[in-house]
């Protein structure tokens, strides 16, 4: 493990001891659902839409039985509704007629799922199963990139990464602060770097702060020009 990764670990662990997924769920198949609902839409969106959802379809098979539309009319809010809905009566389907309605714990296995690819697999391993994995959302990617954890540029590669560099025990959990990080604190726009405790390892802040000294450096002779 290098120093980064024993600094960053150090961080989180003091002043991040808990973190886990902010999608609620009460059993693996939900999990599976919102994971599904999640992409490229808020968490807090999907938790406005799950409750009456799930009340609906409690298990795989009544959402195996239903129609597209009726899945549709529960998730109209979320972003790319259609192909959600679609998803989702796939997914169940699959999952009754290949594994029996329990949700696998494998990721590749999970990846025979419609809706379900390599980083919705890794979410449900590590939350339900605490597989030693991490998932490598836009977060993720953007967070372990700005701090140094990873050079990779696509995200097989930062997962490659991170796998690499934070203990097995620890994946799960470093998938969340990861996650929880770059969505209140590093975020994509205007990032918290001034409150960030993270800054005295963060490869990107060293960049800032370097450029505005550059910068302050130039100003009297630009003023005096």
């Amino acid at each position: 493990m290098t120093r980064l990764y024993r600094e960053v670990i150090g961080w989180f662990e003091a002043n991040m001891p808990v973190a886990e997924t902010e999608l609620h769920y009460d059993s693996p198949f939900h999990l599976v659902v919102a994971v599904i609902l999640s992409a490229q839409c808020t968490d807090k969106r999907v938790n406005l839409v799950t409750p009456a959802l799930f009340e609906r379809f409690p298990g795989p098979r009544e959402m195996a039985d239903a129609t597209v539309e009726e899945i549709y009319g529960y998730i109209s809010s979320v972003s790319y509704p259609n192909n959600k809905a679609r998803h989702l009566q796939g997914m169940a389907s699959t999952l009754l007629e290949e594994f029996g309605g329990i949700v696998p714990d494998d990721v590749e296995q999970l990846q025979k799922l419609p809706g379900v690819g390599r980083k919705t697999a890794n979410v449900v391993a590590s939350v339900i199963y605490d597989k030693p994995v991490i998932a490598v959302d836009t977060h993720v990617f953007r967070v372990a990139r700005r701090i140094g954890l990873s050079r990779g540029r696509t995200v097989l590669k930062v997962e490659e990464d991170l796998t690499r560099g934070f203990p097995a025990e620890l994946r799960p959990k470093a998938h969340h602060w990861l996650i929880l990080h770059g969505r209140y604190v590093c975020t994509a726009i205007k990032p918290k770097c001034e409150a960030c405790g993270l800054a005295p390892w963060c490869k990107h802040f060293r960049k800032l702060s370097s450029s505005a000294a550059e910068s302050a450096a130039g100003e009297p002779a630009s003023s005096a020009e």
